[in-house]
């Protein structure tokens, strides 16, 4: 058993919040890529978040998954 759908969103919107800042993809992708947007809106909502304290939360779970799933 590995990490839920939510888990997996919530750490990859801290990725790459930590790595690039800011969503720079202006629109959501299109409903039919369920997947992309999915990973668009998780970014999104850590939009504003500085990209230290992005790291640092992205850590946090990374060792709370770790953690939780023996991965």
């Amino acid at each position: 058993m590995g990490p839920e759908d939510e888990e997996l969103k919530e750490i990859y919107g801290l990725y790459k919040q930590s790595i690039i800042g800011d969503i720079n993809i202006g629109a959501c992708p299109v409903m039919l890529d369920m997947k992309g947007k999915a990973k668009w809106e998780a970014w999104s909502l850590k939009k504003g978040l500085s990209k230290e304290d992005a790291m640092r939360a992205y850590i946090s779970k990374a060792r709370e998954l770790i953690e939780k799933y023996g991965i």
